[in-house]
């Protein structure tokens, strides 16, 4: 196998012939699809250079199978390591030209309008944030690469970016695997960059599952600065909607229990359905989690009557993770404070006991899912 890669290699690259690229780029693309292959291809430095190379070769079809080649390699974790570590200049084939660093190469193509393996390109960078001892390595290419996070922010939210059918759906994997980063939860946070806000609508997004599900679990993400919970519930952000509404169903509620909830949220229409995805769910009630750990949450929660949402998702829900997750949440939200006792309950010590008690719970209750 190692001297079928070497041998690959010497085609693999831009300025071989075009038809023997083509056959051997192909080839690779089997092989990915194989342990073996995977294996053989993860060890061999040069070949990894060459397929980024080739990420920028005039052939369309050769740049769009040399993608799909990395998008297999980088969803194995080693392959992942392999692709972050290697030395582009060091292991570059004789006579080519080194190419930019994995991270630099995908994002050259996001932010080009006119390529043709943008949306590969972000699932790549989605596999390669993934793993997460790999995150702040990312961040730190990202933040040398000349290229900004506005910038890609930019291009995440702008419909049509890609003039050539390139959706950047994958982008919002890869925002939520940067955002378990506390620098990148802060970038998205900040006050004066009205990033968060442009986040939001995508809570609604349904043309697409991947993107939707990737900008909710950034939002999760950034729940878990409690610091900023006031602010995120606040006018100016105004998050629980956004969160709440994936959530509702088209119950009718009376009057006065209408005119409690959120302006988002009152008088839904018929033909409004639920979040179809159980992990969404279970996100959206984990965000939300996290808001109710202040007592001023917990009340403000309470006044726009956030639980009449969770009983009727409760009474519809199937799924026994998403039920559990909605009963942890419903049960801080209908005891009284003074039941509750605890001011913030991100401070809350639990004993050890009551941990080994609660790590079990949640091992048995992954057992019947």
């Amino acid at each position: 196998m190692a001297e079928a890669i070497k041998e690959l290699t010497k085609f693999v690259q831009i300025g071989a012939r075009l038809d023997l690229k083509v056959a051997a780029v192909e080839h690779l693309l089997g092989l990915t699809g194989t342990e073996d292959g995977l294996n053989a291809i993860i060890y061999s430095p040069q070949l990894l250079v060459s397929l980024i190379s080739l990420l920028d070769d005039k052939s369309v079809p050769v740049a769009k199978d040399a993608s799909l080649c990395l998008i297999n390699i980088s969803a194995n974790e080693k392959g992942a390591v392999a692709l972050i570590d290697v030395d582009v200049s060091k292991d570059c084939p004789p006579l080519q030209t080194p190419p930019d660093n994995i991270v630099n190469q995908t994002l050259n193509n996001i932010f080009n309008p006119e390529s043709y393996t943008s949306d590969q390109c972000c699932m790549i960078l989605s596999n390669l944030t993934r793993p997460s001892h790999l995150i702040e390595k990312v961040i730190d290419i990202v933040e040398n690469s000349g290229k900004t996070f506005d910038e890609l922010i930019n291009v995440f939210t702008k419909n049509q970016y890609n003039r050539n059918g390139g959706k950047l759906h994958y982008l919002g994997p890869v925002l939520s695997n940067l955002s378990q980063s506390h620098r990148v939860r802060l970038y998205i946070l900040d006050k004066n960059k009205c990033v968060i806000q442009r986040l939001l609508p995508f809570t609604e997004y349904k043309d697409s599952l991947v993107r939707r599900g990737g900008v909710i679990g950034t939002l999760k993400n950034c729940c878990f600065e409690s610091d900023f919970h006031e602010w995120l519930l606040s006018e100016e952000v105004d998050i629980l909607p956004r969160l709440l509404l994936p959530l509702a169903g088209n119950e009718e509620f009376d009057e006065e229990d209408n005119e409690k909830l959120p302006l988002d949220l009152q008088y839904l229409p018929e033909d409004k359905l639920r979040e179809e995805d159980p992990d969404i769910r279970c996100i959206l009630l984990e965000a939300l989690t996290q808001l109710v750990a202040k007592k001023s949450n917990r009340e403000y929660m309470r006044e726009k009557n956030t639980y009449i949402i969770l009983r009727e998702l409760h009474k519809w829900e199937k799924d026994k993770k998403v039920l559990a997750a909605c009963e942890n949440l419903v049960d801080i939200l209908i005891r009284t404070e003074e039941e509750i006792g605890e001011e913030n309950l991100h401070e809350v010590e639990v004993p050890l006991d009551l941990r080994e008690s609660f790590k079990n719970m949640d091992v048995e209750l992954l057992k019947d899912l």
